[in-house]
């Protein structure tokens, strides 16, 4: 009778590791995939640093808006940049250099804000209306359009930031503030004819 010895158990830890193909697979695997994060990593970060100055360029470029035929750029807050100018000591809005203006025709204008109660109310923009300013009334014309305003009496003339409706009485075309109707003399008579130049 043969004696045969018993076969050694398999050892658990020898069984279970893999070959050495397959480790060398698993390293080139993981490999490539190192690879593939540091590109993917490099290109976003070209791709933020190009956004990033694209945006910086852009910030000081106005936007560009397709009227009809033509174009016009549209800055960040004109109207603000004047009322600022439009201080409460009633002080000239100053036009930027060399304005273009359209002529508009001549009217008869009127003031208010004097001692009629306008003073302190809402215009028809929201701001309180102050009759220290250089501010006026047109029945069309947008919100913080500048007109210049002449009085060929004297040749005097004010530059005025439409912030109101009106003037709703007559034939009259322009309401100006106390303040630009005394600058351009016309206080005394209470009214007179004045030239209109819409400034862009």
């Amino acid at each position: 009778m043969t004696n045969l010895a018993p076969a050694p158990p398999d050892h658990p830890d020898t069984k279970s590791l893999p070959s050495r193909g397959e480790r060398l697979r698993a390293l080139v695997r993981l490999r490539s995939q190192r690879r593939g994060l540091v590109v993917a990593l490099v290109m976003a970060s070209g791709a933020a640093s190009l956004l990033a100055a694209s945006t910086l360029y852009n910030s000081g470029q106005p936007d560009v808006v397709a009227l009809g035929r033509g174009k016009a750029s549209v800055e960040t807050m004109p109207v603000a940049q004047f009322a600022s100018a439009d201080s409460v000591r009633g002080d000239r809005i100053t036009p930027p250099p060399s304005p273009s203006a359209s002529g508009m025709g001549s009217g008869e204008a009127s003031y208010y804000g004097s001692s009629d109660g306008f003073a302190g109310r809402r215009t028809a923009n929201g701001e309180v209306f102050n009759p220290q300013r250089f501010t006026a009334a047109h029945r069309t014309l947008p919100m913080g359009s500048r007109v210049r305003v002449t009085n060929p009496s004297n040749g005097d003339s004010v530059v005025v930031r439409i912030n109101d409706r009106g003037p709703f009485h007559g034939d009259r075309v322009i309401d100006l503030s106390y303040a630009a109707a005394r600058e351009i003399g016309l206080i005394r008579a209470g009214r007179g004819n004045v030239r209109l130049a819409l400034l862009t």
